[in-house]
């Protein structure tokens, strides 16, 4: 009787705790990081920047192939944006700044 026990109480303690952290976690409306929506403190989210950077610093031993891996840009926007690169690609200086996007 006692194995019966134990296990009805491990199953009961299992349930509350996890019912108890499926009410605590924010439901989706009061998580939600739209521009006008507010957190559960009564403030706006802080933003956060997950878009890519606009320039890349060309260092030693870059080659375009390897900036256009590097960053997901393809080598004739790179062209497009650098009109510089359009007269000689194989002329990058170290420190000479990429712009990636507009």
């Amino acid at each position: 009787m006692a194995p019966i026990a134990l296990v009805a109480v491990a199953l009961s303690v299992y349930l509350i705790v996890h019912d108890n952290l499926a009410h605590s976690r924010p439901s989706a409306a009061a998580t939600s990081t739209g521009a006008g929506t507010l957190t559960e403190a009564g403030r706006r989210p802080a933003r956060r920047s997950h878009s890519r950077p606009r320039f890349y610093v060309v260092r030693s031993g870059d080659t375009l192939s390897g900036i256009a891996a590097k960053t997901g840009v393809g080598i004739s926007t790179l062209i497009a944006l650098n009109p510089s690169l359009a007269r000689s690609q194989n002329n990058l200086q170290v420190g000479q700044r990429l712009r990636l996007r507009r």
